[in-house]
């Protein structure tokens, strides 16, 4: 006997217009609809016990009919189970069918409007600079609490995290923290002390030179650099500091095993500082050890420049913006100006000169250069000799690829005449006192006076 009643199959022939069905068929189809279950049955259990479950759900039952080559049902995907009613037809004839949920119709008209969702945006923040975690809502961490003692604090701490994250106060708390060897801790605490012993120079010579070939100390230049920086911002009145800083930084430069491409930044305004401050020693200092003390730090700048330009492609222009700004502001010291002069030269060279040196010549000369070398102030016209040199050497760059001067050189037949156009020409465009210094080179050095008046003919005369 069927389990499946052949009665539902007569329904459902009816349903479909079939008037009359033969009992046999309605027997037979019935018997065969028992068997299609039962394989249904058969392979959804199998997905259930995969998944681990006792309990059937309707997605065994896809995934058995997808098994079996049957389109699925659709409708009926649910992560729970449906909660089916019983309904009586008659004696013997129970009807299933799945619960609906009651609304009450007077609560969902009565009831709040749903908040309208935000609107999709996009917004970019920092999750990581350099190693540390800027610490803001859209970097949740999941460290516990005890790790709140390495947050900075004071005045220590770090302003620049939180400016990139677009907070004003905000803490920062480093994911890893950098622990250093005792052996390390040791040696940069001898090599601070060595480096700024002022009465052993064996001492110093001997801790310049583990810097410069030492391939262990990758830990420690940071903390050098950060060294090299307090030192130079607050001794602006010590050359011998000063001096021993910048030696500091060339011995790192110059260390092939250290990786100094990311501290480039941190170097160069400390170089600068050197290159062009305002007031470097003191009074008792002679202004020799003063201007090479700059020639030093143009000398590690160039060398930064030449190293690292390819990785660091704004740092050539940042140097040449900040000395040309300095050698444009006329209340600036002459030891400024030939900071800045100097670093122009050997930064921009030969168009650096000439489109940005030649012109301001005559501007540089009538401001500052003569009224020091008139002065009384011995000191004033050694400062005032140290640019003019130091402009001289900025004009010998002009002097490659120039001829010899010739006859009648612009219309002017006789040498007499020739040597008065030559400094008028020279005087209006320099400058009385570098106009008159070049001119003292015409009989000795020709050619580097011809290549001045070639680029100079384009410049503005007293008459213009």
């Amino acid at each position: 006997m069927s389990i499946w009643n052949p009665d539902n199959i007569r329904d459902v022939a009816e349903s479909v217009g079939i008037a009359s069905l033969h009992k046999d068929v309605a027997d037979n189809l019935a018997r065969d609809v028992e068997f299609r279950i039962g394989q249904v049955l058969e392979e959804a259990l199998k997905f259930m016990r995969h998944a681990k479950r006792t309990t059937l759900n309707i997605q065994d039952v896809s995934q058995a009919l997808r098994v079996l080559e049957v389109e699925p049902l659709y409708g009926y995907e649910a992560t729970r189970p449906l909660r089916f009613g019983e309904a009586s037809l008659g004696p013997g004839q129970p009807l299933f069918y799945v619960e609906d949920e009651e609304v009450d119709f007077e609560k969902l008209i009565n009831a709040p409007l749903p908040k309208v969702p935000r609107e999709i945006s996009l917004t970019a923040h920092w999750l990581a600079v350099e190693g540390v975690q800027p610490s803001i809502p859209q970097n949740p961490t999941t460290t516990s609490t005890d790790s709140s003692s390495l947050l900075p604090r004071g005045p220590s701490a770090n302003p620049h995290l939180a400016a990139t994250s677009g907070a004003d106060n905000v803490s920062v708390k480093p994911l890893v923290k950098h622990v250093i060897s005792k052996e390390l801790n040791l040696y940069f605490d001898r090599i601070c002390i060595a480096v700024l012993d002022a009465s052993n120079e064996e001492y110093r010579y001997a801790a310049l030179a583990s810097l410069r070939s030492d391939p262990a100390i990758h830990q420690l230049v940071p903390y050098l650099i950060q060294f090299a920086a307090e030192k130079i911002t607050h001794n602006s009145n010590s050359l011998f500091i000063l001096t021993q800083t910048l030696h500091l930084l060339d011995a790192l430069l110059s260390n092939p095993s250290l990786y100094l491409d990311p501290y480039v930044g941190n170097i160069l305004p400390t170089c600068m500082t050197c290159l062009i401050g305002r007031h470097l020693g003191t009074s008792s200092d002679t202004p020799q050890s003063v201007f090479a003390l700059r020639d030093l730090a143009c000398s590690l700048i160039l060398s930064l420049i030449k190293k690292y330009s390819t990785s660091t492609v704004s740092l050539k222009p940042r140097v040449a913006r900040t000395c040309l700004r300095n050698f444009l502001d006329l209340h600036k010291p002459l030891g400024t100006i030939y900071g800045a002069l100097i670093g122009l030269t050997k930064t921009m060279g030969k168009e650096g000169v000439r489109q940005l040196i030649l012109p301001n010549c005559a501007l540089i000369d009538a401001r500052l250069v003569k009224p020091a070398a008139n002065e009384g102030d011995e000191r004033k016209k050694f400062e005032a000799d140290m640019v003019i040199a130091a402009f001289l050497r900025a004009l010998e760059v002009l002097e490659s690829n120039t001829g010899e001067i010739k006859e009648g050189l612009n219309g002017h037949a006789t040498q007499e005449k020739r040597e008065d156009y030559v400094k008028e020409k020279l005087v209006a465009s320099l400058g009385e006192v570098l106009g008159n210094k070049v001119f003292d080179f015409d009989k000795q050095r020709p050619e580097f006076v011809e290549a001045v008046l070639e680029n100079v003919k384009g410049l503005p005369s007293p008459g213009d």
